[in-house]
Protein backbone atom coordinates (compact mmCIF):
# COMPACT_ATOMS: atom_id res chain seq x y z
CA UNK A 1 0.00 0.00 0.00
CA UNK A 2 2.54 2.81 -1.12
CA UNK A 3 -0.17 5.15 -0.86
CA UNK A 4 -0.54 4.86 2.69
CA UNK A 5 3.48 4.77 3.20
CA UNK A 6 3.64 7.80 1.23
CA UNK A 7 0.82 9.55 3.60
CA UNK A 8 3.04 8.44 6.84
CA UNK A 9 5.92 9.92 5.32
CA UNK A 10 4.19 13.18 4.68
CA UNK A 11 2.99 13.04 8.21
CA UNK A 12 6.09 12.42 9.71
CA UNK A 13 7.86 15.28 7.44
CA UNK A 14 4.93 17.53 9.18
CA UNK A 15 5.23 16.42 12.31
CA UNK A 16 8.96 17.06 12.78
CA UNK A 17 9.08 20.26 11.42
CA UNK A 18 6.35 22.27 13.40
CA UNK A 19 6.29 20.02 16.72
CA UNK A 20 8.85 19.17 19.19
CA UNK A 21 9.29 16.48 21.33
CA UNK A 22 8.23 12.64 20.26
CA UNK A 23 4.78 12.25 21.84
CA UNK A 24 3.06 13.73 19.28
CA UNK A 25 5.12 11.55 16.62
CA UNK A 26 3.84 8.47 18.68
CA UNK A 27 0.81 9.39 18.53
CA UNK A 28 0.70 9.89 14.63
CA UNK A 29 2.53 7.00 14.33
CA UNK A 30 -0.18 4.65 16.38
CA UNK A 31 -2.75 6.34 14.84
CA UNK A 32 -1.53 5.71 11.39
CA UNK A 33 -0.46 1.98 11.44
CA UNK A 34 -4.66 1.64 13.17
CA UNK A 35 -5.81 2.89 9.91
CA UNK A 36 -5.25 -0.12 8.28
CA UNK A 37 -6.70 -2.44 11.02
CA UNK A 38 -9.87 0.13 11.16
CA UNK A 39 -10.07 -0.26 7.27
CA UNK A 40 -10.68 -3.96 7.11
CA UNK A 41 -13.60 -3.44 10.16
CA UNK A 42 -15.21 -1.02 8.49
CA UNK A 43 -15.24 -3.13 5.37
CA UNK A 44 -16.57 -6.05 7.03
CA UNK A 45 -19.36 -3.86 8.49
CA UNK A 46 -20.31 -2.66 5.68
CA UNK A 47 -20.55 -6.28 3.81
CA UNK A 48 -22.71 -7.50 6.84
CA UNK A 49 -24.75 -4.75 7.26
CA UNK A 50 -25.64 -2.93 4.15
CA UNK A 51 -28.02 -5.99 2.50
CA UNK A 52 -30.54 -2.90 0.57
CA UNK A 53 -28.57 -1.75 -2.61
CA UNK A 54 -25.18 -4.04 -3.46
CA UNK A 55 -24.38 -0.86 -6.36
CA UNK A 56 -23.79 1.28 -3.25
CA UNK A 57 -22.29 -1.18 -0.96
CA UNK A 58 -19.77 -2.12 -4.11
CA UNK A 59 -18.59 1.87 -4.47
CA UNK A 60 -18.34 2.24 -0.59
CA UNK A 61 -15.91 -1.32 -0.42
CA UNK A 62 -14.25 0.19 -3.36
CA UNK A 63 -13.30 3.87 -1.80
CA UNK A 64 -12.39 1.91 1.19
CA UNK A 65 -10.06 -0.59 -0.28
CA UNK A 66 -8.21 2.08 -2.47
CA UNK A 67 -8.30 5.03 -0.14
CA UNK A 68 -8.51 3.97 3.25
CA UNK A 69 -8.43 7.01 5.36
CA UNK A 70 -9.81 9.07 3.22
CA UNK A 71 -12.76 6.62 2.73
CA UNK A 72 -13.09 6.36 6.09
CA UNK A 73 -13.51 10.43 6.23
CA UNK A 74 -16.34 10.15 3.33
CA UNK A 75 -18.06 7.14 4.87
CA UNK A 76 -18.62 8.90 8.21
CA UNK A 77 -20.46 12.13 6.00
CA UNK A 78 -22.17 9.72 3.47
CA UNK A 79 -22.36 6.42 4.65
CA UNK A 80 -25.26 5.07 6.69
CA UNK A 81 -23.14 3.95 9.62
CA UNK A 82 -23.77 1.39 12.37
CA UNK A 83 -25.27 4.68 14.38
CA UNK A 84 -27.25 6.00 12.02
CA UNK A 85 -28.73 2.34 11.44
CA UNK A 86 -30.03 2.35 14.93
CA UNK A 87 -31.35 5.71 15.07
CA UNK A 88 -33.39 5.19 11.80
CA UNK A 89 -34.64 1.78 13.33
CA UNK A 90 -35.51 3.11 16.26
CA UNK A 91 -37.79 6.02 14.27
CA UNK A 92 -39.41 3.08 12.40
CA UNK A 93 -40.31 1.19 15.11
CA UNK A 94 -41.81 3.86 16.83
CA UNK A 95 -43.85 5.39 13.75
CA UNK A 96 -45.22 1.83 13.59
CA UNK A 97 -46.34 1.94 17.09
CA UNK A 98 -48.12 5.55 16.37
CA UNK A 99 -49.45 4.72 13.23
CA UNK A 100 -51.35 1.94 14.92
CA UNK A 101 -52.88 4.83 17.15
CA UNK A 102 -53.95 7.37 14.23
CA UNK A 103 -56.79 7.20 11.78
CA UNK A 104 -57.81 3.49 12.09
CA UNK A 105 -61.37 4.07 10.38
CA UNK A 106 -59.86 5.39 7.94
CA UNK A 107 -57.56 2.67 6.90
CA UNK A 108 -60.89 0.15 7.46
CA UNK A 109 -62.52 2.65 5.20
CA UNK A 110 -59.45 1.61 2.33
CA UNK A 111 -60.66 -1.66 1.78
CA UNK A 112 -63.92 -0.89 1.00
CA UNK A 113 -63.35 2.03 -1.67
CA UNK A 114 -60.57 0.74 -3.70
CA UNK A 115 -63.04 -2.31 -5.22
CA UNK A 116 -64.42 -0.54 -7.34
CA UNK A 117 -61.22 1.67 -8.60
CA UNK A 118 -60.16 1.41 -11.61
CA UNK A 119 -56.59 2.08 -10.86
CA UNK A 120 -56.90 -0.80 -7.97
CA UNK A 121 -53.87 -2.56 -8.30
CA UNK A 122 -51.80 0.38 -7.95
CA UNK A 123 -54.06 1.68 -5.21
CA UNK A 124 -53.66 -1.77 -3.10
CA UNK A 125 -50.20 -1.41 -3.17
CA UNK A 126 -49.03 -1.20 0.25
CA UNK A 127 -45.63 -2.79 2.31
CA UNK A 128 -45.17 -4.50 5.65
CA UNK A 129 -43.93 -1.30 6.95
CA UNK A 130 -46.76 1.08 5.52
CA UNK A 131 -50.21 1.39 5.70
CA UNK A 132 -50.93 4.16 2.95
CA UNK A 133 -54.51 5.56 3.06
CA UNK A 134 -57.19 5.96 -0.01
CA UNK A 135 -59.18 8.86 0.20
CA UNK A 136 -61.77 10.05 -2.51
CA UNK A 137 -63.20 13.43 -1.15
CA UNK A 138 -60.38 15.47 -2.24
CA UNK A 139 -60.86 18.72 -3.67
CA UNK A 140 -56.90 19.17 -5.47
CA UNK A 141 -56.07 23.03 -6.34
CA UNK A 142 -52.13 22.85 -8.83
CA UNK A 143 -49.50 24.84 -8.73
CA UNK A 144 -47.24 25.74 -11.75
CA UNK A 145 -45.31 27.93 -10.55
CA UNK A 146 -44.33 29.75 -6.85
CA UNK A 147 -46.25 32.73 -7.10
CA UNK A 148 -49.41 30.80 -7.19
CA UNK A 149 -48.52 28.53 -4.13
CA UNK A 150 -47.01 31.11 -1.45
CA UNK A 151 -50.02 33.43 -2.86
CA UNK A 152 -52.55 30.58 -1.68
CA UNK A 153 -50.22 29.49 1.02
CA UNK A 154 -50.13 32.74 2.65
CA UNK A 155 -53.82 33.25 2.39
CA UNK A 156 -54.59 29.96 4.13
CA UNK A 157 -52.06 30.75 7.00
CA UNK A 158 -54.12 34.33 7.86
CA UNK A 159 -57.37 32.23 7.97
CA UNK A 160 -56.16 29.55 10.40
CA UNK A 161 -57.85 28.92 13.53
CA UNK A 162 -56.33 25.93 15.56
CA UNK A 163 -52.83 25.21 14.22
CA UNK A 164 -49.98 25.44 11.39
CA UNK A 165 -47.42 22.84 11.04
CA UNK A 166 -44.77 23.46 8.48
CA UNK A 167 -41.69 20.82 7.41
CA UNK A 168 -39.56 22.66 5.05
CA UNK A 169 -36.24 21.48 3.38
CA UNK A 170 -35.18 24.88 3.06
CA UNK A 171 -35.89 28.28 4.01
CA UNK A 172 -34.01 31.19 3.00
CA UNK A 173 -32.59 34.16 5.03
CA UNK A 174 -34.13 36.26 2.47
CA UNK A 175 -38.09 38.57 2.37
CA UNK A 176 -40.03 35.44 1.45
CA UNK A 177 -38.66 33.28 4.53
CA UNK A 178 -38.44 36.32 6.72
CA UNK A 179 -42.57 37.21 5.80
CA UNK A 180 -43.05 33.34 6.45
CA UNK A 181 -41.68 33.86 10.29
CA UNK A 182 -43.66 37.31 10.43
CA UNK A 183 -47.47 36.00 9.72
CA UNK A 184 -46.75 32.81 11.24
CA UNK A 185 -45.73 34.77 14.62
CA UNK A 186 -48.18 36.72 14.17
CA UNK A 187 -50.91 33.97 14.22
CA UNK A 188 -49.05 32.53 17.18
CA UNK A 189 -50.14 35.82 19.09
CA UNK A 190 -53.27 34.88 18.38
CA UNK A 191 -53.43 31.54 19.84
CA UNK A 192 -53.17 29.93 16.72
CA UNK A 193 -50.55 26.51 17.88
CA UNK A 194 -47.10 26.86 14.88
CA UNK A 195 -44.79 24.54 14.44
CA UNK A 196 -42.00 24.57 11.96
CA UNK A 197 -40.38 21.24 11.02
CA UNK A 198 -36.77 22.54 9.30
CA UNK A 199 -33.51 20.39 7.89
CA UNK A 200 -30.36 21.07 9.17
CA UNK A 201 -28.61 20.34 6.25
CA UNK A 202 -31.03 22.20 3.89
CA UNK A 203 -31.27 25.42 6.20
CA UNK A 204 -27.34 25.67 7.53
CA UNK A 205 -27.10 29.29 6.34
CA UNK A 206 -30.08 30.41 8.62
CA UNK A 207 -28.83 32.73 11.07
CA UNK A 208 -29.38 31.67 15.09
CA UNK A 209 -31.70 34.15 15.62
CA UNK A 210 -34.06 33.60 11.99
CA UNK A 211 -36.75 32.12 14.00
CA UNK A 212 -36.76 34.33 17.44
CA UNK A 213 -39.63 36.86 16.57
CA UNK A 214 -41.46 32.96 16.58
CA UNK A 215 -40.76 31.55 19.20
CA UNK A 216 -40.99 34.73 21.23
CA UNK A 217 -44.53 34.64 20.16
CA UNK A 218 -45.54 30.73 21.68
CA UNK A 219 -44.37 29.18 18.13
CA UNK A 220 -42.32 25.86 18.30
CA UNK A 221 -39.23 25.14 16.44
CA UNK A 222 -37.47 22.21 15.92
CA UNK A 223 -34.48 20.78 13.53
CA UNK A 224 -34.23 17.56 11.79
CA UNK A 225 -31.45 15.23 12.38
CA UNK A 226 -29.06 17.91 13.19
CA UNK A 227 -25.46 16.71 12.31
CA UNK A 228 -22.63 18.55 10.69
CA UNK A 229 -21.36 15.26 9.47
CA UNK A 230 -24.29 13.81 7.69
CA UNK A 231 -25.20 15.23 3.81
CA UNK A 232 -27.19 12.30 3.30
CA UNK A 233 -29.97 11.39 5.03
CA UNK A 234 -32.24 14.58 4.71
CA UNK A 235 -35.74 15.56 5.34
CA UNK A 236 -36.40 16.91 1.75
CA UNK A 237 -40.42 16.69 2.16
CA UNK A 238 -42.39 19.75 1.92
CA UNK A 239 -45.61 19.66 4.20
CA UNK A 240 -48.09 22.27 5.12
CA UNK A 241 -51.09 21.21 7.10
CA UNK A 242 -53.51 23.73 8.71
CA UNK A 243 -56.19 23.04 11.00
CA UNK A 244 -56.18 19.46 9.89
CA UNK A 245 -58.00 19.97 6.77
CA UNK A 246 -56.27 21.95 4.22
CA UNK A 247 -52.74 20.60 3.13
CA UNK A 248 -50.13 21.58 0.60
CA UNK A 249 -47.56 19.06 -0.86
CA UNK A 250 -44.84 19.69 -3.92
CA UNK A 251 -41.66 20.50 -4.63
CA UNK A 252 -41.16 24.11 -3.62
CA UNK A 253 -38.80 25.38 -0.57
CA UNK A 254 -39.23 28.57 0.68
CA UNK A 255 -37.14 30.89 -0.86
CA UNK A 256 -36.52 33.81 -3.44
CA UNK A 257 -35.72 31.57 -6.01
CA UNK A 258 -38.49 29.61 -5.87
CA UNK A 259 -40.47 32.74 -6.46
CA UNK A 260 -38.21 33.16 -9.84
CA UNK A 261 -36.33 35.89 -8.15
CA UNK A 262 -32.59 34.38 -8.96
CA UNK A 263 -30.25 35.91 -11.41
CA UNK A 264 -29.00 32.42 -12.03
CA UNK A 265 -31.98 30.44 -12.45
CA UNK A 266 -34.45 32.99 -13.69
CA UNK A 267 -37.88 31.89 -14.21
CA UNK A 268 -38.53 28.94 -11.71
CA UNK A 269 -41.09 26.25 -13.10
CA UNK A 270 -42.19 24.06 -9.92
CA UNK A 271 -45.39 21.77 -9.26
CA UNK A 272 -47.58 22.29 -5.80
CA UNK A 273 -50.74 21.49 -4.84
CA UNK A 274 -53.34 22.60 -2.15
CA UNK A 275 -54.98 19.62 -1.03
CA UNK A 276 -58.72 19.75 0.61
CA UNK A 277 -60.18 17.01 2.28
CA UNK A 278 -59.39 13.33 3.87
CA UNK A 279 -55.75 13.32 2.07
CA UNK A 280 -54.44 15.94 4.98
CA UNK A 281 -54.98 13.00 7.50
CA UNK A 282 -52.10 11.52 6.22
CA UNK A 283 -49.68 14.63 5.64
CA UNK A 284 -50.95 15.51 9.32
CA UNK A 285 -49.66 12.07 10.23
CA UNK A 286 -46.18 12.19 8.29
CA UNK A 287 -45.67 15.55 9.86
CA UNK A 288 -46.64 14.48 13.26
CA UNK A 289 -44.07 11.54 13.04
CA UNK A 290 -41.25 13.55 11.89
CA UNK A 291 -41.89 16.29 14.78
CA UNK A 292 -41.70 13.33 17.08
CA UNK A 293 -38.98 12.15 16.10
CA UNK A 294 -37.05 16.01 15.75
CA UNK A 295 -37.93 16.54 19.30
CA UNK A 296 -38.42 13.65 21.42
CA UNK A 297 -41.85 14.24 21.98
CA UNK A 298 -44.89 12.07 21.96
CA UNK A 299 -47.75 13.56 20.35
CA UNK A 300 -50.71 11.16 18.89
CA UNK A 301 -53.95 11.01 17.87
CA UNK A 302 -56.14 14.07 18.87
CA UNK A 303 -59.63 14.92 17.08
CA UNK A 304 -58.12 18.78 16.57
CA UNK A 305 -55.16 17.81 14.59
CA UNK A 306 -57.75 14.68 12.55
CA UNK A 307 -61.04 16.95 12.40
CA UNK A 308 -64.32 14.74 10.39
CA UNK A 309 -63.81 16.89 7.21
CA UNK A 310 -66.61 17.32 4.73
CA UNK A 311 -66.67 15.82 1.32
CA UNK A 312 -65.32 18.46 -0.81
CA UNK A 313 -64.28 17.12 -3.84
CA UNK A 314 -64.24 13.56 -5.92
CA UNK A 315 -60.35 13.43 -6.38
CA UNK A 316 -58.99 10.04 -5.15
CA UNK A 317 -55.82 10.20 -3.61
CA UNK A 318 -52.58 8.60 -1.74
CA UNK A 319 -49.86 9.85 0.12
CA UNK A 320 -46.60 7.72 0.35
CA UNK A 321 -43.46 8.55 2.21
CA UNK A 322 -40.47 6.56 1.92
CA UNK A 323 -37.11 7.30 3.21
CA UNK A 324 -33.84 5.60 4.89
CA UNK A 325 -36.03 4.28 7.77
CA UNK A 326 -37.78 2.06 5.45
CA UNK A 327 -36.57 -0.91 3.56
CA UNK A 328 -39.65 -1.05 0.53
CA UNK A 329 -38.52 2.18 -1.12
CA UNK A 330 -42.48 2.88 -1.13
CA UNK A 331 -42.18 5.92 -3.83
CA UNK A 332 -40.42 3.76 -6.24
CA UNK A 333 -42.59 0.85 -5.74
CA UNK A 334 -45.56 3.35 -6.88
CA UNK A 335 -43.66 4.28 -9.74
CA UNK A 336 -42.70 1.42 -10.87
CA UNK A 337 -46.08 -0.18 -10.72
CA UNK A 338 -47.32 3.08 -12.76
CA UNK A 339 -45.09 3.08 -15.51
CA UNK A 340 -45.59 -1.03 -15.85
CA UNK A 341 -49.55 -0.30 -15.91
CA UNK A 342 -48.81 2.09 -18.89
CA UNK A 343 -50.61 1.23 -21.85
CA UNK A 344 -50.21 4.71 -23.81
CA UNK A 345 -48.09 7.33 -21.84
CA UNK A 346 -45.85 8.02 -19.75
CA UNK A 347 -44.76 11.89 -19.38
CA UNK A 348 -41.93 12.98 -16.83
CA UNK A 349 -40.32 15.94 -15.54
CA UNK A 350 -37.33 15.75 -12.68
CA UNK A 351 -34.46 17.97 -12.16
CA UNK A 352 -32.52 15.14 -11.25
CA UNK A 353 -33.33 12.07 -13.73
CA UNK A 354 -30.80 9.81 -12.73
CA UNK A 355 -33.02 6.67 -12.05
CA UNK A 356 -31.60 3.27 -10.62
CA UNK A 357 -31.63 -0.09 -12.98
CA UNK A 358 -35.05 -1.53 -11.64
CA UNK A 359 -36.14 2.18 -13.15
CA UNK A 360 -34.34 2.75 -15.96
CA UNK A 361 -35.85 -0.57 -17.00
CA UNK A 362 -38.92 -0.54 -16.76
CA UNK A 363 -38.76 2.83 -18.60
CA UNK A 364 -37.09 1.07 -21.54
CA UNK A 365 -39.59 -1.86 -21.79
CA UNK A 366 -42.38 0.76 -21.77
CA UNK A 367 -40.65 2.34 -24.53
CA UNK A 368 -39.53 -0.73 -26.65
CA UNK A 369 -43.38 -1.48 -26.33
CA UNK A 370 -44.86 1.25 -27.82
CA UNK A 371 -45.51 3.60 -24.74
CA UNK A 372 -45.06 7.29 -25.50
CA UNK A 373 -42.61 8.35 -23.62
CA UNK A 374 -41.43 12.10 -23.05
CA UNK A 375 -39.06 12.95 -20.35
CA UNK A 376 -38.13 16.96 -19.77
CA UNK A 377 -35.04 17.72 -18.16
CA UNK A 378 -33.15 21.33 -16.67
CA UNK A 379 -31.37 23.03 -19.82
CA UNK A 380 -29.47 25.28 -16.57
CA UNK A 381 -27.29 23.10 -13.84
CA UNK A 382 -27.91 23.60 -10.24
CA UNK A 383 -25.05 20.60 -9.47
CA UNK A 384 -22.70 19.66 -12.27
CA UNK A 385 -22.25 15.60 -12.04
CA UNK A 386 -26.21 15.64 -11.56
CA UNK A 387 -26.39 18.09 -14.81
CA UNK A 388 -23.93 15.89 -16.80
CA UNK A 389 -25.30 12.27 -15.40
CA UNK A 390 -29.19 13.47 -16.35
CA UNK A 391 -27.88 13.93 -19.97
CA UNK A 392 -26.44 10.50 -19.85
CA UNK A 393 -29.54 8.66 -18.60
CA UNK A 394 -31.71 11.33 -21.34
CA UNK A 395 -29.42 9.20 -23.82
CA UNK A 396 -29.76 5.68 -22.89
CA UNK A 397 -33.81 6.54 -23.01
CA UNK A 398 -32.98 8.24 -26.38
CA UNK A 399 -31.47 4.46 -27.80
CA UNK A 400 -35.18 2.67 -27.19
CA UNK A 401 -37.17 5.45 -28.64
CA UNK A 402 -38.35 8.34 -25.88
CA UNK A 403 -38.25 11.60 -26.51
CA UNK A 404 -35.94 13.81 -24.62
CA UNK A 405 -36.22 17.67 -24.03
CA UNK A 406 -34.44 20.19 -22.05
CA UNK A 407 -36.20 23.31 -20.67
CA UNK A 408 -35.36 26.53 -21.64
CA UNK A 409 -37.59 29.04 -20.15
CA UNK A 410 -35.69 29.15 -16.69
CA UNK A 411 -35.44 26.02 -14.13
CA UNK A 412 -37.05 23.29 -14.58
CA UNK A 413 -37.53 22.10 -10.40
CA UNK A 414 -41.14 20.17 -10.83
CA UNK A 415 -41.42 16.63 -9.54
CA UNK A 416 -43.92 14.92 -12.08
CA UNK A 417 -45.14 11.80 -13.85
CA UNK A 418 -48.28 11.26 -15.57
CA UNK A 419 -49.54 8.15 -16.87
CA UNK A 420 -52.26 7.27 -19.70
CA UNK A 421 -53.28 10.94 -18.98
CA UNK A 422 -55.24 9.15 -16.21
CA UNK A 423 -53.37 9.39 -13.00
CA UNK A 424 -49.98 11.17 -11.99
CA UNK A 425 -47.81 11.61 -9.43
CA UNK A 426 -46.73 15.28 -7.41
CA UNK A 427 -44.36 15.34 -4.59
CA UNK A 428 -40.49 15.74 -3.46
CA UNK A 429 -39.17 13.19 -4.62
CA UNK A 430 -37.28 13.27 -8.06
CA UNK A 431 -36.05 10.45 -10.48
CA UNK A 432 -33.04 9.44 -8.73
CA UNK A 433 -31.11 7.27 -6.39
CA UNK A 434 -31.07 9.89 -3.61
CA UNK A 435 -35.09 10.07 -3.56
CA UNK A 436 -35.29 6.76 -3.41
CA UNK A 437 -32.76 5.74 -0.90
CA UNK A 438 -31.02 8.28 0.90
CA UNK A 439 -33.35 10.94 1.83
CA UNK A 440 -37.25 11.35 3.82
CA UNK A 441 -39.74 12.47 0.70
CA UNK A 442 -43.11 12.60 0.38
CA UNK A 443 -45.78 12.16 -3.06
CA UNK A 444 -49.40 12.24 -3.95
CA UNK A 445 -50.62 10.10 -5.97
CA UNK A 446 -53.68 11.33 -8.12
CA UNK A 447 -56.17 9.04 -9.43
CA UNK A 448 -58.66 11.30 -11.54
CA UNK A 449 -58.79 11.98 -14.93
CA UNK A 450 -59.14 15.37 -14.91
CA UNK A 451 -56.18 16.67 -12.85
CA UNK A 452 -54.26 14.13 -14.33
CA UNK A 453 -55.45 16.37 -17.90
CA UNK A 454 -54.93 19.21 -16.30
CA UNK A 455 -50.87 18.68 -15.06
CA UNK A 456 -50.51 17.18 -18.78
CA UNK A 457 -52.07 20.26 -20.36
CA UNK A 458 -49.17 22.27 -18.67
CA UNK A 459 -46.51 19.54 -19.13
CA UNK A 460 -47.48 19.41 -23.08
CA UNK A 461 -47.26 24.03 -22.83
CA UNK A 462 -43.73 23.01 -20.97
CA UNK A 463 -42.62 21.47 -24.39
CA UNK A 464 -43.07 24.66 -26.38
CA UNK A 465 -40.30 26.34 -23.86
CA UNK A 466 -38.02 23.53 -24.36
CA UNK A 467 -35.65 21.98 -27.51
CA UNK A 468 -36.07 18.23 -28.12
CA UNK A 469 -33.05 16.22 -28.16
CA UNK A 470 -32.59 13.83 -31.12
CA UNK A 471 -30.87 10.79 -30.84
CA UNK A 472 -28.65 12.12 -33.88
CA UNK A 473 -27.92 15.65 -31.70
CA UNK A 474 -27.33 13.49 -28.94
CA UNK A 475 -24.36 11.28 -30.34
CA UNK A 476 -22.78 14.45 -31.90
CA UNK A 477 -21.56 15.27 -28.72
CA UNK A 478 -18.09 15.45 -28.15
CA UNK A 479 -15.11 13.71 -25.98
CA UNK A 480 -15.03 15.85 -23.03
CA UNK A 481 -18.69 15.66 -23.21
CA UNK A 482 -18.88 11.95 -23.49
CA UNK A 483 -16.17 11.85 -20.40
CA UNK A 484 -18.04 14.36 -17.79
CA UNK A 485 -21.23 12.17 -18.81
CA UNK A 486 -19.07 8.56 -17.84
CA UNK A 487 -17.87 9.82 -14.47
CA UNK A 488 -21.03 11.53 -13.68
CA UNK A 489 -22.83 8.32 -14.49
CA UNK A 490 -19.54 6.20 -12.38
CA UNK A 491 -20.80 8.45 -9.55
CA UNK A 492 -24.53 8.10 -9.54
CA UNK A 493 -25.25 5.61 -6.69
CA UNK A 494 -24.05 8.47 -4.41
CA UNK A 495 -25.03 11.38 -6.67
Amino acid sequence: MNYLLLLQNICYDIINKYFAGGVYLNVITIILSAIPILNIIFVITLIFSERRNPTATWAWLLILITLPFLGFILYLFFGLTPKKRRIFNRKTAKDKKHKQNIIKEDLNCQREKISQTEQKNIIQLNSNNERILYSKNNDIELYHCGEEKFRNLFKQIRLANHHIHICYYIIRDDSLGKALVKSLAKKAREGVEVRVLYDSVGCRKLPDDFFDELKVSGGKIARFYPSFLDINYRNHRKIVVIDGKIGFVGGANVGLEYLGLSDKFGFWRDTHLKVVGEATKSLQERFLLDWNFATNENILYSPEYYPTIKKRGNTGMQIVTSGPDSSSEEIKAFFLKMIYSAEKSIYLQSPYFIPDESILEALQIAASSGVDIKIVIPDKPDHPFVFWANRSYLGLMLEYGAEGYVYKKGFLHSKLIIIDGQIASVGTANMDVRSFKLNFEINSFLYDNKIAGELQKQFLKDLDDSSMITEEDYNKRGISTKFKESVSRLLSPIL
